[in-house]
């Protein structure tokens, strides 16, 4: 464990789960704390396949971010960021571009802190410290404006994070608001459990979530994950399963798609 996590940063809640810090625990990583790791461990136990699902999940994210920066996108804006682990989309971009700018945000103070320390000493790469759901403080903050023009096309990341924002809080609406922010030839970046592959785990997983973590859960169908991509054309082959999203030749996907249960895509915004 990190010397700075020893003292974790003030207001953090270390008897009750979170997110990030349960991702990051499934992901192998040590920023993440007893409460998590218990979480983590009950969710296992319900559905052994969890860890192959993360990791297919990160490896989407890293194909996403070489594709966006393959066509020419130098600006990365990854919403939910959560815990800096190995292949992180300023690493991934910038191996391909490395004037590639990438702002990471959170709302998590472990994830800001982590992000704020891997960080230094790299001037085209920073974290803020925000809630996804208010685009307009996310857009309008002083690492945004200081890395990033709005002007010009921006890789638009939320990889595994809108199933963390309730129906309550309107994540179609909230999606909308960045697309709308954002230059024609931006692209969307999205990843998102869902019921599809193994609907049986559904309400176990949920119910675990919303009574042990900070972060309730909501799996949503191809349909639902399919319509935050409005306003974008969506790049082929569209809305699938997390390993179908064009795989590298030599990459081992674990078994059938189905096996994992994550939807991903992405969209590029068109000139109107």
């Amino acid at each position: 464990m990190s010397e700075w996590l020893a003292a974790p940063p003030d207001g953090v809640d270390l008897d009750r789960a979170n997110a990030a810090r349960v991702y990051d625990y499934y992901l192998g990583g040590n920023h993440n704390f007893a409460a998590d790791r218990e979480l983590a461990e009950q969710a296992i136990a319900l559905w052994p396949d969890l860890p192959l699902i993360m990791q297919a999940n990160r490896a989407f994210l890293r194909r996403a971010v070489e594709f966006c920066a393959t066509e020419g996108i130098r600006q990365f804006l990854d919403l939910g960021s959560g815990i800096p682990t190995v292949g992180n989309v300023h690493e991934v971009a910038q191996a391909v571009a490395p004037d590639s700018r990438v702002v990471y945000v959170d709302n998590e103070s472990v994830a800001v802190a982590s992000s704020r320390s891997m960080l230094r000493g790299n001037p085209r790469a920073a974290t803020a410290w925000a809630d996804l759901r208010d685009p307009e403080a996310v857009l309008g903050s002083p690492e945004v404006a200081a890395l990033l023009d709005l002007s010009r096309p921006v890789a638009l990341l939320m990889v595994a994070v809108l199933h963390f924002v309730l129906d309550d809080d309107h994540p179609a609406s909230i999606v909308a608001r960045y697309r709308d922010a954002l230059a024609p030839g931006s692209y969307l970046v999205v990843s998102h459990a869902t019921s599809e592959g193994r609907p049986d785990m559904v309400e176990s997983h949920e119910e675990l979530y919303r009574r042990r973590t900070s972060t309730p859960l909501t799996m949503r169908s191809r349909a639902q994950v399919t319509a935050f991509f409005a306003g974008f054309d969506l790049v082929d082959p569209g809305v699938v399963l997390l390993p179908q999203w064009r795989p590298d030749s030599s990459e081992d996907t674990g078994g059938p798609p189905e096996r994992f249960s994550g939807l991903a895509g992405v969209g590029r915004k068109p000139a109107r």
